[in-house]
């Protein structure tokens, strides 16, 4: 249970399991429920295109996101990174960035294997290019 009062749905933490362990979906897109007392699956998807996943971040709303970042470290071949996303345009309702902030603590603690974290209030910030840059380092 979070700051907020809002707990994690058991949805939530079976789809991430999915995705960390039997690689099912490629990435996952959490909400809050409309009562704002859980966290759920918003959406996942299987498609490959990092373009896809951020085709589904909305302009005027908040969300948590989970997605299987590949990249390729040069003579070392294709490495994997699990990342979680919080994002929290500028455009969203200040009361929804209030709840998804405070909320936040309660989904990542209970999401093990997570290699690194984005926070974005825009798109610049989950730019393909930066995400790699962040997970990648130490490896250049």
């Amino acid at each position: 249970m979070s700051r907020s009062g809002v707990a994690v749905a058991d949805e939530s933490l079976a789809a991430f399991n999915d995705l960390k362990l039997g690689k099912k979906y490629k990435f996952i897109l959490f909400s809050l429920n409309d009562d704002k007392t859980q966290i759920i699956v918003k959406e996942t998807s299987t498609d490959d295109s990092y373009d896809s996943f951020l085709e589904k971040l909305p302009e005027n709303d908040c969300l948590y996101a989970v997605y299987d970042f590949e990249y390729e470290i040069p003579n070392e071949g294709k490495r994997s990174k699990i990342v979680f996303f919080t994002w929290s345009p500028d455009t969203a309702p200040i009361r929804a960035k209030m709840v998804y902030a405070s909320s936040k603590d309660a989904l990542r603690k209970s999401l093990n294997g997570v290699a690194a974290d984005i926070q974005g209030t825009d798109f610049s910030e989950v730019s393909y290019d930066d995400v790699l840059e962040k997970v990648s380092r130490g490896f250049h």
